[in-house]
């Protein structure tokens, strides 16, 4: 008896050992969850661009004039002095090579132009003989005139002849000057390009840097003709930098003259500190990586606190402050999601979860400024997921 007993009792604990294990495996699982507390601090709204760096005056040196230019001594970060460093210098260009059919041509000119120098001179010395001509009548008529054996209209004729010849000799020697610079002229077309002298000083102009600063950009670095206008080299002062940001129009309209911004990813540790100086007041087309229009407006800031290190056209990123509070209750953007039309947020009271509606006002990137719905230290779940419902029971992740 005694045996059937102890066998009823073995069953019975087992059945209630059975029963136990389900109720174990049926009860509530809490979920896991990520926890971050509703604190009060500072906030700010910032927009943050891709931006550059720029020299403030930019100086393009070009050629005043066409001619050969001189190979460029100076290379990229040379420091220059003001009136005193020369940046280029300029030669006469040479005369160009000559063809077959052209050298013939301008013999033919030169050959003409000697022709027409003896013609010339002949000339000359004809009006020159006919003027001694005219003083030995003169000279003649004065001797005549005085005993009366002539009248004074004959000797008014005779001076008359002397002025006409000597003005006739004056233009046959201005024709003779002529003559010659034909010559002159047609030889010099003749004449071929020659080997520049190595130690030959024959420049005619000496481009001297326009202010004090380094060299940025070198334009034309070997030895070639240039035309009038050609760029040379930039030259700049890189302790007066600004930056240049563009925007997208839109963002555009929420800064302004005077609003405050940092200066990140340069390269240095620390943010340089800066100010929105003005925003250009027109906007241009830029088609984004993707392929979209955007209308981008430049803005342009100055540093407060510059570095060395910094040069013309480096990489940098802007971060201008929109909107900034003091002490703002804040809570992170990863733990709000909408229900219809409105924030909600979970919260965390007593190892329950419990669905909360919250009024939310500015929002940046990490966090959100909280007007209503929770309070300072509050648990609010990050990231809830479609696994948790009000009420649920949950435990921090640690």
């Amino acid at each position: 008896m005694t045996a059937i007993w102890m066998k009823r009792a073995g069953l019975a604990l087992a059945a209630a050992a059975i029963v136990a294990g389900f109720a174990w495996a049926l009860r509530e699982q809490p979920a896991l969850v990520d926890v971050a507390l509703v604190t009060e601090g500072p906030m700010r709204v910032t927009i943050r661009e891709e931006g550059r760096t720029r020299v403030r005056d930019v100086y393009t040196v070009s050629a005043p004039i066409a001619g050969h230019l001189s190979r460029t001594v100076l290379e990229e970060g040379d420091a220059v002095v003001a009136g005193r460093t020369v940046v280029a210098a300029i030669h006469p260009l040479d005369p160009p090579l000559i063809d077959r059919r052209t050298e013939a041509e301008l013999l033919a000119a030169r050959d003409a132009a000697r022709s027409g120098v003896g013609i010339a001179e002949s000339e000359l010395q004809r009006v020159e003989t006919g003027l001694q001509l005219a003083e030995d009548e003169l000279a003649r008529a004065l001797k005549l005139f005085g005993p009366g054996i002539i009248s004074e209209s004959a000797l008014q004729k005779a001076q008359n002849q002397v002025d006409l010849s000597r003005a006739a000799v004056e233009a046959a020697r201005a024709t003779v000057a002529f003559r010659r610079a034909e010559l002159a002229s047609a030889e010099a077309r003749l004449l071929m390009p020659s080997p520049r002298p190595g130690g030959e000083d024959s420049c005619c102009v000496n481009l001297l840097a326009p202010v004090d600063g380094s060299v940025l950009a070198v334009h034309a670095q070997s030895e070639q003709a240039v035309a009038a206008g050609a760029p040379i080299a930039d030259i700049g002062d890189t302790a007066d930098l600004e930056i240049v940001v563009d925007l997208l129009s839109s963002d555009a309209v929420r800064i302004g003259a005077g609003t405050v911004a940092t200066i990140t990813g340069w390269g240095g540790d620390e943010a340089l500190p800066a100010i929105v100086r003005r925003v250009d007041p027109a906007a241009f087309t830029k088609v984004s990586a993707l392929g979209i229009e955007e209308q981008r407006v430049n803005a342009v800031l100055d540093l407060e606190a510059g570095d060395a290190r910094l040069g013309h056209a480096y990489r940098v990123f802007a971060e201008m402050t929109v909107w900034s509070c003091q002490r703002c209750l804040t809570v992170p953007i990863p733990a709000l999601f909408r229900t219809g039309g409105d924030w909600t947020v979970f919260v965390l009271e007593d190892g329950r979860l419990r669905q909360r509606p919250v009024e939310i006002g500015r929002m940046n990137n990490e966090t959100a400024q909280v007007l209503d719905g929770l309070a300072p230290g509050d648990a609010v779940v990050l990231h809830p997921g479609d696994t948790i419902a009000e009420g649920g029971a949950a435990v921090r992740r640690e």
